[in-house]
């Protein structure tokens, strides 16, 4: 029995099971391993976290020792799948079997350096080339992410979306939700790349070296990035898309060498094509909203915090006071980053105890601080103003019960509103009884906090 059959027989297990075939981390994962290499080897390959592998592996050993009811891991995999085709007298190998875009470098195992071919042609199918170069390391999704998961393989494979927006704070999980979409659906795309705006210095760049990626060299005539988005199934992501909007204003306006981002949006959102841009922000391109209501194929997916991964995270750090666990939740906005680091100062200078850190009355920030700055760098002063307000009332539920001595006279608020909600910054909540404006608790001390700095400043 070789790697061939073995990949063509799981693939049909897995489908079985999930609905689902192998996705190309899972046929690297097996191909490794059946090679002999070890989980880094595997991961350095495929340009992933070893951590991840072996996440991967455990659900795949778990799958074939239920189906061979047997337990099978690193060790034994070649034997048991050895044993269980003597034993079934199994003819796996027949062509009709095969046809799953399994790609290996032959029957035989000893191709060159072991599992190294097969791991390539398992990325790079004939036609299809995935850039994985800059695709981050995470070492896990926390599995309170799944229905957001789910959620984008659902809009993307099933409803074959153009442009996809997974926007919100920094810290709330937007990489690594992306990094295991990448792993689950990569083998549906020709084209695969991930890019950071950080890396760009202009729209200009961005897409000639997109263009150049998409042709592969191919400089026989020259086409427009739309053209390679039809010709081929193209994932494109786009990571730190707020580098391309100004900061110091409201939201939506580009800086003057992306000033034609917009307009590329709209193009690639009403045209007919199957590849799909998925965009990774602090805060939502105006243009998807207008694509959005539209009923063009486009999506956004506010990422919020979740109460069970957070909880999952306090438990893995070792906290104690577990009842008192979600106020500290709430304090930091369900933030798995803001959590992570205020996790390890309580444990520094609390042992590890939720309730004596809580018992000091002042919202602590400390190193979240530094994040928060970066955020409120990007807001307009109007928008400064308006937080700066919010931070000071117990609740707002009318909104024409908001003055208009605190704010400049050119000032909208409706507009206000409307840019401070799509950086994550406050929400709105419309229950059975009335609208309420929510501004977070972190949000809200340190809005309050600068203020009075602003004040005492100008102190004499």
């Amino acid at each position: 029995m070789n790697v061939k059959e073995v990949l063509a027989w799981a693939d049909k297990l897995v489908l079985a099971k999930t609905g689902s075939h192998l996705n190309s981390l899972q046929q690297a994962v097996l191909i490794g391993v059946w090679n002999g290499q070890k989980y880094k080897q595997i991961a350095d390959n495929y340009h992933c976290t070893e951590v991840n592998v072996k996440r991967v592996a455990g659900e795949l050993y778990k799958f074939l020792s239920e189906e061979l009811e047997e337990k099978v891991n690193k060790s034994n995999l070649r034997a048991a799948m050895q044993r269980y085709y003597i034993a079934n007298h199994a003819h796996i190998s027949n062509s009709n079997h095969v046809s799953y875009n399994i790609n290996v470098c032959g029957e035989q195992l000893n191709c060159g350096e072991t599992g190294k071919k097969e791991l390539n042609s398992i990325i790079n199918q004939p036609n299809k080339i995935h850039d994985r170069t800059h695709i981050p390391k995470y070492d896990r999704l926390y599995p309170h992410r799944t229905e957001e998961l789910n959620t984008l393989k659902h809009w993307i494979l099933n409803e074959n979306s153009a442009i996809i927006t997974i926007y919100g704070l920094s810290g709330m999980g937007k990489t690594a939700l992306a990094t295991q979409l990448v792993d689950d659906i990569a083998e549906h795309f020709d084209r695969l790349i991930w890019y950071s705006h950080r890396t760009f210095p202009n729209l200009n760049a961005l897409t000639t070296d997109l263009i150049q990626f998409l042709s592969q060299g191919d400089a026989t005539e020259h086409r427009a990035l739309l053209d390679y988005l039809r010709s081929h199934r193209c994932f494109i992501i786009l990571d730190d898309f707020q580098e391309t909007l100004t900061p110091g204003e409201l939201v939506g306006r580009y800086l003057p060498e992306y000033q034609n981002f917009g307009k590329l949006l709209q193009d690639i959102g009403r045209s007919p094509h199957n590849s799909c841009l998925l965009i990774l922000s602090w805060e939502q391109p105006p243009e998807i909203a207008t694509l959005e209501a539209e009923n063009r194929p486009c999506h956004s997916l506010l990422l919020s915090g979740s109460v069970q991964l957070a909880q999952e995270l306090l438990k893995n750090k070792g906290l104690s006071d577990p009842e008192q666990w979600l106020e500290l939740i709430n304090r930091y906005s369900q933030n798995p980053s803001w959590l992570n680091i205020i996790a390890a100062t309580i444990q520094d200078l609390f042992n590890g105890s939720v309730a004596q850190f809580l018992s000091y009355p002042n919202l602590f920030l400390g190193d979240i601080e530094l994040i928060i700055i970066e955020h409120y760098q990007r807001l307009s002063p109007s928008e400064k103003s308006l937080l700066s307000y919010l931070a000071h009332q117990e609740d707002i539920s009318d909104l024409s019960n908001i003055p208009s001595e605190p704010f400049p006279s050119e000032f909208n608020l409706l507009a206000n509103i409307y840019s401070l909600r799509k950086r994550g910054l406050i929400q709105t909540s419309l229950d059975s009884k009335h609208f309420q404006l929510i501004l977070e608790p972190i949000i809200q001390h340190y809005s309050a906090s600068h203020d009075n700095d602003e004040q005492l400043e100008r102190s004499p």
